[in-house]
This record gives structure tokens, sequence and C-alpha cells, in this order.
């Protein structure tokens, strides 16, 4: 009889597949950590751009609060003036006092007539003076009643004086000052 030795066919088929089985192992496992390693590559190039636009946002952020904050001044700066304004507007408006009542005089004196006082006490005012003629006189008077400044123009004194070898009307005037606000 012929024997035949299948032993070493079978460790060599063995050894075969154990072959093959560690190279399906070793090739599975270099897959796995490619892509294990491509997988950490991708996710850390997303948390790289995660933060840049987190510090982007941020210097952003920065520079929107120093413009609010220029902002806010401009508005302060802005009510400010709108508050001088208001009271300068007022103060437009509300216009009384010796500048006006001056104003008003100086256009009512009529020609060769001349002022020597002016006094002002509250509300009534008293008023000096000299003219070439009674009529002047009459004539201011007239002219400082219809001016809508003053009421109660009344003559206090009107005589005649000599200056320079000229004659003139001296006068006094009180009268009272119209619609004095405070």
């Amino acid at each position: 009889m012929i024997k035949i030795n299948l032993l070493p066919i079978r460790a060599s088929k063995k050894k075969e597949t154990m072959r093959q089985q560690i190279a399906i192992l070793v090739v599975a496992l270099v897959t796995l950590l490619v892509v294990g390693l491509g997988w950490w590559i991708y996710l850390r190039s997303q948390v790289n751009t995660v933060k840049t636009e987190i510090t982007n946002s941020e210097t952003e952020l920065a520079s929107l609060k120093t413009k609010i904050g220029v902002i806010d001044n401009l508005k302060k700066l802005q009510a400010d003036v709108k508050k001088k304004l208001d009271v300068l507007n007022r103060l437009r408006r509300g216009k009384t006092g010796p500048a006006s009542r001056l104003a008003t005089l100086s256009e009512s004196v009529p020609d060769k007539l001349w002022l020597t006082k002016y006094t002002e006490n509250g509300s009534a005012v008293s008023l000096a003076g000299g003219a070439m003629s009674e009529e002047l006189i009459a004539v201011f008077m007239k002219t400082l009643q219809a001016s809508g400044s003053f009421t109660n123009v009344e003559l206090v004194v009107s005589e005649q004086a000599e200056m320079a070898g000229t004659k003139y009307k001296r006068f006094e005037l009180a009268f009272q000052i119209k619609d004095q606000k405070p």
C-alpha cells in the first residue's frame, strides 16, 4: 500500500490561511488607521476654522463696541447741543430787557431831539432829554406810546433852557414798560 502524507499540505494550508488573515488584519488596521487619521485631520481643521471665526467675531465685536461708544458720545453731545439750542430759542422768544427796549426807544427818537438820561426801576422808566421844539416832544411821546413796548407815556417837565446861546426845550418823561416778562 501506498501512504500519502497529507500533514504538510494541511500545515501549509494553515500557514497560508494564517498569512491571509494576518494580511487582512494588517490591511484592515492600516485602513482603519488611515480613516481615523483622516477623520482626525478633518475635525482638527473644523476646530481651527471655528476658532478663527470666533477670533474674527470677537475682533469685530470689539470694533463695534468702540463704534457704539463713539455713537453714544455723539448722541450725548447732540443732546447737549439740543438743550443749549432750546435754551437759546427760549431766550430769544422771551427776549425782553434793556437791549430790546433801548432799540425801540432809539427807533422812536426823531431828528433834533436827544436823550440825556434813561432810568429803569422795575417796570417804571424815567427819561430826560432835549428838543428843538415842543412839537418834537409830542411826536416822540406819540411814537413811544404807539411802539407797543411802552404805556402810560406822560410828560413830567417841559421847560425852556439855553446852551451855547441856543434855546431848546428840556423835558422829562415817565412811562411804564408794557408786558414785562420775568
